[in-house]
């Protein structure tokens, strides 16, 4: 994909789904990759794909909701490449849960990853896209940071966090004539082990709604969700939509405004298990 040749690009949550195809697809179109994970496995997994490829590499285990060591892994990265031009807050976890049932650590776990780790990310990475001349901030939210869904409150939370703070802060770098771009990722059902790996309150039976989830609504694969995201990202698009699904409910909730809620409760019903 061209735009991407030479470019520095950060990408968390690089060890398995669309973290990992991001990187990869990076790699394929000249970047210069950084990439991290907590799961050092998969992230070894993408270091040795990027490698056969012949892209330049910089592996780290970086826990996103440790904000001295991402401060301090920002610095690195900039000392190892010279420059960073793009971070991709990608990492991301899940859990189920209706609000009533769900202890207080649950949330501000969710809080902690979805929407800390990428202000964390973005915080600390700033400087330097500023200072490259070039910089683009890529912050994933979710088709859940457009609607909410039963079961979701802790995720929904956060998702639409990451919307309300990056688009803000696109607008604030146009304001003072910053060279960052900036970009909200909003995935629909993505084949990815997110679900396989959530967490959910006592009693939700999260196998259950982790094969209802990959059965039923993962239609999208991390390869052609990472195409989408960076054909978005070349053309400086506020906002990307991945998936048919995505786009689908996009439209319904802007039709039908909060009446969305009615309707959504009760395909969330039929679709997974409570």
């Amino acid at each position: 994909m061209e735009g991407f040749a030479g470019k520095v690009a950060v990408v968390t949550g690089a060890g398995s789904g669309i973290g990992q195809a991001l990187a990869i697809e990076l790699g394929r179109s000249g970047a210069k990759l950084a990439i991290s994970d907590v799961d050092t496995e998969g992230l070894a997994v993408t270091e040795e794909r990027l490698k056969a490829i012949g892209a330049p590499v910089k592996t780290d285990r970086l826990d996103v909701t440790e904000r001295e060591a991402f401060l301090l892994y920002a610095d690195a990265v900039k000392a190892h490449y010279g420059t960073v031009n793009q971070i991709y807050n990608n990492a991301g976890i899940a859990f189920s849960g209706d609000v009533e049932v769900t202890e207080f650590k649950d949330i501000e776990r969710v809080m902690d990853v979805d929407f800390w780790g990428v202000v964390n990310g973005t915080k600390a990475f700033l400087p330097h896209l500023i200072a490259s001349g070039d910089g683009h901030v890529i912050n994933v939210s979710s088709l859940f940071g457009i609607f909410s869904v039963p079961g979701q409150a802790a995720y929904n939370s956060a998702k639409f966090a990451v919307r309300g703070f990056t688009e803000a802060l696109r607008q604030e770098m146009t304001l003072a004539k910053h060279p960052v771009k900036v970009t909200t990722v909003h995935p629909g059902g993505i084949k990815t082990a997110i679900a396989r790996n959530a967490t959910a309150a006592e009693g939700v039976d999260a196998k259950a709604l982790a094969e209802g989830f990959d059965k039923k609504l993962a239609k999208t694969t991390p390869q052609r969700a990472a195409k989408i995201i960076l054909e978005a990202v070349r053309k400086d698009k506020a906002r990307v939509l991945v998936g048919a699904d995505a786009k689908i409910l996009d439209i319904v909730v802007r039709i039908t405004g909060s009446g969305y809620q009615k309707l959504f409760s009760s395909m969330a019903e039929r679709a997974l298990p409570r």
